[in-house]
């Protein structure tokens, strides 16, 4: 249909099969957005209402019954700490070692080795061999290494080295010495080189070994004499009187080698109160009983052993050293005068008061 130019014109728009006006795209997004809101809210509102009716038909839960109390656990007591371990009982010493003076040693008879303490002095260890043989077994390799002349100094013979030495001499292992001394630097010594030369010692070598060590004379400083006699009647030669003096004899080594303010005495009384012709002579004797001459301290402490005390002649004279023995009894004097050994000093008057 058509109309004046006043009249207004409205346009159709075919919209759809029905022939409705059409409305604008964001009219009808409008209303899709709110009838989706209006389910929405109203699904959320079903849901809700679903959700309690079902609460309120559950029964409710059950209440957790309190805990029943449990009887207190019974208090253990605690457990007793472990008992100490036993510490073991110290091992027995090898040796038995009596303390005994001069006079008790001297009368002594051995049945078998006996270790004696010297009373006079502590440190001066004597041990009373029933015989020669033992003695010689435990000592004369020792002597091989300290004194003998000829062998060396820096080694420890071996068995058939020893035997050798011994049978040079014209001597039985009983015989190489009537009587031994020996300072704890010495005997120490002594079984470091066998040990480190892998030297095999005989059973009376170790038995020393363990003496030695019993006596603490393994410590580097160690102070102490070690000294040895045979029993009367050993062999012919070791009678009363030369068990005597063999003992007394040894004894003077042991102050010695024990007592570093005797060993300074004596040094100096070598050096100058005897001449030098009589110290000569003292080292040719000395020479001729088989010591090593070319050792100064083995000399000088021979020396005050047999000039000043030994007595017998078995054993020594004053023309063994090409002295008189009236150069002898003044040297005797001359050396008492400044001793300051107490039981060497009475033992020297006693001598002195009874010599002829």
């Amino acid at each position: 249909m058509t109309g004046t130019d006043d009249d207004e014109t409205i346009k159709v728009i075919p919209s759809g099969s029905r022939g409705r006006p059409a409305r604008s795209r964001a009219a009808r997004s409008g209303r899709v957005l709110f009838a989706l809101a209006w389910a929405a809210s109203g699904g959320a509102l079903v849901g809700l209402a679903a959700a309690l009716w079902i609460l309120w038909l559950r029964p409710l839960p059950l209440q957790k019954p309190p805990p029943v109390p449990q009887p207190p656990a019974a208090i253990m007591p605690a457990p007793s700490p472990p008992a100490p371990a036993a510490t073991p009982a110290p091992a027995a010493p090898a040796f038995a070692v009596r303390t005994a003076n001069e006079a008790e040693i001297r009368e002594h008879v051995a049945d078998t080795l006996t270790v004696f303490r010297f009373a006079a002095n502590p440190n001066i260890i004597v041990l009373d061999f029933p015989t020669l043989l033992q003695q010689g077994l435990m000592l004369d390799r020792v002597a091989a290494l300290q004194e003998k002349a000829g062998l060396p100094r820096d080694r420890v013979l071996t068995d058939a080295e020893l035997d050798a030495a011994i049978r040079e001499r014209g001597d039985t292992i009983a015989t190489f010495y009537y009587g031994h001394d020996y300072s704890a630097a010495a005997l120490a010594r002594f079984f470091e080189l066998a040990d480190r030369q892998h030297i095999a010692l005989n059973e009376q070598e170790e038995k020393l070994r363990a003496l030695v060590r019993q006596l603490g004379w393994f410590a580097p400083g160690a102070l102490g004499g070690l000294i040895s006699i045979p029993r009367v009647g050993a062999d012919p030669n070791v009678t009363m009187s030369a068990r005597a003096a063999i003992l007394r004899h040894e004894l003077s080594h042991g102050e010695f080698f024990s007592d570093p303010a005797y060993a300074a005495y004596v040094r100096g009384f070598w050096r100058t109160d005897l001449t030098e012709a009589e110290r000569a002579g003292v080292r040719r004797f000395l020479g001729s009983e088989d010591y090593d001459t070319a050792d100064e301290e083995l000399m000088l402490n021979e020396m005050q052993a047999y000039v000043m005390f030994t007595l017998d002649p078995q054993f020594f004279r004053a023309s063994d050293a090409g002295m008189t023995d009236q150069r002898r009894e003044q040297l005797q004097e001359e050396f008492l005068r400044g001793l300051d050994v107490a039981w060497l000093r009475d033992n020297m008057i006693h001598k002195l008061a009874v010599a002829p």
